[in-house]
């Protein structure tokens, strides 16, 4: 008979400091944690995703404080504003030098759908383009919104399956 009920739960004397876990949640939530967004202020949107970098609505609780405007040293891409054909390439270029995995987030109608531009000079929604994880309604969307598609990602995030992806490249 046992006589207490600590020796049938965790005894740190006998396993010292080890955590056990899967390597899926530990390497899932680093990368949630420390996602380094890559800014693409097209339009007004952008406005609202400098907003969201400032003490009121500080992005930095979510670990996506580092906006990096160097493709190289980004994971996430925050389209914000209006996409023309003319910057279509340049957004592939960039988003094609980030290293993976990567993941976007679409800011704002005109990201999103084209917004109310039906012309012959604005692309009608950026998952034309690139593969968008998360879009953010509105024109502009508040930054409480885009903290919203940046905890949406964080969850799309933890449930993805990071360690086979490590074993095949």
């Amino acid at each position: 008979m046992v006589s207490s009920n600590t020796e049938l739960a965790y005894n740190s004397k006998i396993e010292g400091e080890v955590i056990v876990s899967r390597a899926d949640a530990v390497i899932n939530w680093i990368r949630t944690n420390s996602m380094w967004p890559m800014p693409m202020g097209l339009a007004c949107c952008a406005i609202e995703l400098m907003g969201v970098g400032a003490s009121r609505f500080d992005i930095a609780r979510f670990g996506a404080e580092v906006m990096r405007f160097s493709p190289r040293q980004a994971d996430c891409m925050i389209v914000a504003g209006t996409v023309t054909y003319k910057m279509a390439s340049a957004v592939r270029r960039i988003y094609d030098q980030m290293a993976g995995p990567k993941w976007v987030i679409a800011m704002g109608a005109c990201a999103s759908s084209g917004g109310m531009y039906r012309s012959y000079a604005t692309l009608q929604g950026v998952d034309r383009i690139v593969p968008v994880d998360v879009y953010v309604s509105g024109c502009p969307p508040r930054p409480e919104a885009l903290l919203d598609a940046l905890m949406k990602l964080q969850d799309k995030v933890k449930r993805e399956r990071s360690a086979k992806n490590l074993l095949s490249a």
